[in-house]
């Protein structure tokens, strides 16, 4: 009997150390492989925060490709889910390279491809014939939306596309243009298109219809509300205020929030953007909400907290906060940190606007226009991954005292032009310790593993 028991009393506890083992090691694989997709523009909490470990500290010399292949023209970031990476171009053989605020037509042919992640090889595309009548019409704006099984591509004069995001099969398709009796905005159809629930949120334009929501699965219209002179660029946004989800939406004639179920409107406040250039997504932080635009339209709200409501705090103050273009605004800690209109990269406070710190870096030494440095944080570090419009990726350092560079490395070409310069304008996507990247020739990934 005794040894009996203490057969048994060893199995057990050998069974009790090997579980306990057991999930000592699927817990230390899961720090140590800690890995997520980017399966959106600005990853997938659109919050542009990179939330891998394992990531190098200091950048290299020169990057480490694992592949390299040609794509055509575009400003569209690219988006990595499940082992693909899917990217939008087009392909023409007219010079696109320029502004063309005349919006003289050029013919070609709009695309998305998908890859294989681990090789960059072609796995399916989906293309067809489109006229751009656009100013910088090098191609799409919009990042395609990869979503349970399903990607959504909006081109740049309108088209959205969804197709399975397995074989490239079209689910559905609709032309925002066509169904909603508009026109494209001067920059095109350049919003990010949201996912929430059983809708796709989107911004089409056209009378009543500034904004609708789409069943995903059908293309089928649920809603439509708002009415503006232009469509605007800024994505959508829901937030919780007031106990309750409101969805803020941009146009260059109001900021305004609807119930995001059945697109009633909240409450609107009065806004004016020059040229129809409101680009940013709202920065809300407690109860206030930031918006900028082009030409210093700038609004600092107050937020109503026990019902739906909102109050203008100050507006159109150049000596306040920033004026966006390019690069979507970080709020870290109570401080906002961006690249103005003038090409500085600075530091306000909200709600007040005042300005902390700004400088030119790390673009330069003098300021440039329209200057374009896509900021991601590091996880829940005071770390940025900044890609610059010259083609260098950055790891600096953001913080109420300023900035601070701690490494560089070009990545790839500045192919497209803008105010006399040459510029890669396309926010990258960081995926599975990698970043991936493109200009108007190639996309590029590229290990970013210790």
């Amino acid at each position: 009997m005794g040894h009996c028991e203490q057969s048994f009393s060893v199995s057990v506890w050998d069974q009790i150390m090997f579980r306990i083992g057991l999930c000592l090691t699927i817990l230390g694989f899961s720090l140590v492989a800690k890995a997520d997709d980017w399966p959106q523009w600005m990853g997938p909490h659109r919050d542009n925060v990179w939330r891998e470990t394992g990531l190098v500290e200091t950048l290299p010399s020169k990057p480490k490709f694992v592949w390299r292949i040609p794509v055509a023209g575009g400003y569209s970031g690219p988006a990595v889910s499940g082992g693909k990476v899917y990217v939008s171009d087009f392909v023409t053989p007219e010079n696109v390279k320029i502004d063309n605020f005349k919006r003289d037509p050029a013919a070609g042919v709009e695309r998305i491809l998908c890859l294989d992640e681990k090789t960059g090889g072609p796995l399916w595309k989906h293309e067809y014939s489109e006229k751009y009548s656009i100013s910088y019409p090098a191609g799409p704006r919009s990042t395609p939306l990869v979503h349970e099984g399903k990607v959504y591509f909006q081109g740049a004069e309108g088209q959205l596309t969804c197709l399975q995001s397995n074989s490239g099969d079209i689910v559905w398709e609709k032309s925002l243009k066509e169904a909603y009796k508009t026109k494209s905005a001067l920059w095109g159809y350049a919003s990010q298109p949201l996912i929430d629930g059983q809708k796709l949120i989107v911004i089409a334009g056209g009378e009543g219809s500034h904004c609708v929501a789409l069943n995903k699965d059908s293309g089928t219209e649920i809603w439509r509300t708002g009415t503006a002179t232009e469509q605007g660029y800024s994505p959508p946004l829901i937030i919780q205020q007031a106990g309750i989800r409101q969805l803020v939406l941009c146009s260059p004639d109001a900021i305004y929030a609807v119930d995001p179920e059945t697109g009633k409107q909240l409450w609107s406040q009065d806004y004016k953007g020059d040229n129809g250039s409101i680009i940013m997504t709202p920065i809300h932080s407690g109860n206030y909400l930031f918006v900028g635009g082009f030409n210093n339209r700038n609004i600092m709200l107050e937020l109503s907290a026990d019902k739906p409501g909102a109050k203008t705090v100050w507006r159109d103050n150049k000596s306040l906060a920033i004026s966006p273009i390019n690069v979507q605004p970080f709020l870290m800690q109570g401080k906002v940190y961006g690249l103005d209109q003038g090409g500085e990269l600075r530091c306000f406070d909200i709600p007040s606007g005042k300005i902390q710190w700004s400088t030119p870096q790390p673009l330069g030494e003098r300021k440039l226009g329209s200057g374009t440095v896509f900021l991601v944080r590091s996880d829940e570090t005071d770390k940025f991954w900044m890609f610059a419009e010259t083609g260098d990726l950055i790891i600096g350092r953001l913080s109420p005292m300023g900035f601070t560079e701690l490494s560089r490395m070009h990545v790839i070409e500045p192919t497209n032009n803008a105010f006399g310069r040459d510029v890669v304008w396309c926010a990258p996507a960081f995926a599975n310790r990698r970043m991936f990247v493109r200009n108007d020739k190639e996309l590029v990934c590229v290990d970013l593993a210790k």
